[in-house]
C-alpha cells in the first residue's frame, strides 16, 4: 500500500479576545462601588490618569458613601470556578458550567431560566446539558446550595451534600416535597401516623431549619448598594439618567504624556508606554461602560414604565435576548451589564434585573404573576376541583401553550393546595 504526502488548505473562521476586549468585558459586570474602587486603584498607580476636583459636598458625601479600606475577600464567582478544576469535566461542561456560574446572584440563586441560558449561550448548549452540568457539577461546590432554583431546593441542595443517614435525608425530602408545606402541624401528624417519632422529626425540622437560604452572600464583596441610574416619571414620559453624583472624574495628564513621549524617543520604556495605553484604555472604557448601562436601562424601562404606576400586574415580560435585540448587543453582554447594578426608582432602589420577567409562555407574553392570576381565577370558578393537567388543557385552548408541572409550580406558589385536598 502506498504513502502518498498531499497539502490541502483550509479555512476557518475564530474569535479570539484581545486582552483589552477581555478587559472591557469583566469591567461591564462590575457594580458601580466595584468600578469606583477600581478608578481609584488606577489613579494612585497610573500617573497618567488625574482626578477632577469636584465641589467639598460632593466630596463629604463620597467619602462617607464608600469606604475603600475594606479588605478584599475572594468573590462568590471566583470561588465557584476555581473548583471546577477539581472536577473531571470535559471543555464543553466546563464552558456551561461558567456560563451558570455568570448566572449566579450574589445570594447563591441561578437569577435565570434554563431556557434562557441556552439563549445566552446562542443556542450552542441545549437545556438538557445545562440542566446537566448544574446538577451534577454546580451543586456539588461550595458553598453547598449555591445553583438552586427555589428554596426548597436550596434546602436540599444542602442536606444532601451533609454527612447525614440515607434515612435521616429521606424523611427531610420527604417533608420538603408535601404539598400542605405552609402548614407544618399537619405535616408532623401525617408523619406521626406513618409511624416516625416526635424526636426523629423534629430532629429533622432543625437541619432544615439550620440551612442557609443565601449562601452566596457569605462570599460576596460587594458592601454597599449605589444606583447606577435614577428614572424620573413625568406627566408625558420619563428620564432614564445616568448618576454623575459621587462619582469619580478621570482624565489623561496630556502634557505629561506628551513629555514622556519626547523622552521615549531616544530611550524606549515597555512600562511607560504600557501606562499610557492602560490610561486610555480605561477613560474609553469607563465611559463605555456608563453610555451602555444607561442604553440598557432606558430601554427596561421604556418596556416597564406602567409597573411604576399603581399595579404592578402591569408590568411586561421582557429577556436578555429581547433587548440584546433591540440595542444591538449579545445576550451574554446583556447579562453581564445587568449583574450588581441598581436603580432609583419611584419604588425605591432597586436591582435593574429584577425588571425583567421572563414570559411562562413560548408562544404568549404572559409574565408570571399573570399566570398565577389566571390559575386563581379558573380554579375558584371550578364547579369540581380540576387537576393541574385539565387547568393546562383549559389555559391551552387560549393559545399558552403550558405544561401540566407549569401549572402545578405556579399553583403551589398561590399556595393553593392540589385538587385532592380542595
Amino acid at each position: 500500500m502506498a504513502i502518498t504526502l498531499s497539502k490541502k488548505l483550509k479555512q476557518k473562521q475564530n474569535i479570539k479576545l484581545t486582552p483589552s476586549l477581555k478587559k472591557s468585558i469583566d469591567l461591564l459586570q462590575l457594580s458601580r462601588f466595584e468600578l469606583i474602587k477600581k478608578i481609584e486603584k488606577h489613579v494612585i498607580e497610573n500617573p497618567f490618569i488625574e482626578k477632577e476636583d469636584v465641589a467639598l459636598d460632593n466630596q463629604e458625601s463620597y467619602d462617607q458613601d464608600f469606604n475603600f479600606d475594606i479588605e478584599s475577600k475572594a468573590t462568590l464567582r471566583e470561588t465557584l470556578i476555581k473548583q471546577l478544576d477539581d472536577f473531571k469535566i470535559n471543555k464543553n461542561e466546563i464552558k456551561i458550567s461558567k456560563l451558570i456560574i455568570d448566572c449566579i446572584d450574589e445570594s447563591g440563586k441561578l437569577a435565570n431560566e434554563i431556557n434562557e441560558i441556552e439563549e445566552i449561550s446562542n443556542f450552542l448548549f441545549k437545556e438538557n446539558e445545562i440542566t446537566n452540568c448544574l446538577i451534577n457539577i454546580i451543586h456539588k461546590l461550595k458553598p453547598y446550595g449555591v445553583g438552586y432554583r427555589d428554596y426548597k431546593e436550596c434546602i436540599k441542595i444542602q442536606i444532601n451534600n451533609r454527612p447525614l443517614p440515607n434515612k435521616k435525608k429521606s424523611l427531610i425530602n420527604s417533608i420538603l416535597s408535601n404539598e400542605k408545606m405552609d402548614d407544618i402541624q399537619q405535616i408532623k401528624d401525617s408523619f406521626l401516623k406513618e409511624g416516625y417519632s416526635e424526636e426523629i422529626f423534629n430532629d429533622a425540622l432543625d437541619e432544615i431549619k439550620n440551612c442557609d437560604l443565601s449562601p452566596g452572600l457569605n462570599f460576596e464583596r460587594i458592601e454597599f448598594i449605589a444606583a447606577d441610574l435614577k428614572i424620573i416619571i413625568k406627566d408625558k414620559g420619563m428620564n432614564v439618567d445616568f448618576i454623575d453624583e459621587s462619582f469619580p472624574i478621570i482624565k489623561i495628564d496630556n502634557e505629561l504624556i506628551e513629555n514622556v513621549k519626547q523622552e521615549l524617543k531616544s530611550e524606549k520604556n515597555k512600562d511607560l508606554l504600557e501606562k499610557i495605553n492602560e490610561a486610555k484604555w480605561l477613560l474609553s472604557s469607563v465611559k463605555k461602560r456608563n453610555d451602555t448601562v444607561q442604553k440598557v436601562g432606558e430601554y427596561i424601562c421604556s418596556k416597564q414604565i406602567n409597573f411604576f404606576g399603581d399595579n404592578p400586574l402591569k408590568i411586561n415580560t421582557l429577556s436578555n435576548k429581547e433587548i440584546a435585540e433591540a440595542i444591538g448587543f449579545h445576550p451574554s453582554t446583556i447579562s453581564r451589564i445587568l449583574r450588581h447594578k441598581y436603580i432609583d426608582t419611584p419604588k425605591g432602589i432597586m436591582p435593574l434585573k429584577e425588571l425583567l420577567i421572563t414570559s411562562v409562555s413560548k408562544t404568549k407574553n404572559v409574565s408570571s404573576l399573570q399566570l398565577m392570576k389566571l390559575i386563581k381565577d379558573t380554579i375558584a370558578s371550578e364547579k369540581k376541583p380540576k387537576s393541574d393537567r385539565k387547568i393546562a388543557i383549559e389555559l391551552n385552548k387560549k393559545g399558552l401553550n403550558l405544561a401540566r408541572r407549569t401549572i402545578s409550580k405556579y399553583r403551589k406558589k398561590n399556595n393553593i393546595p392540589s385538587s385532592r385536598f380542595r
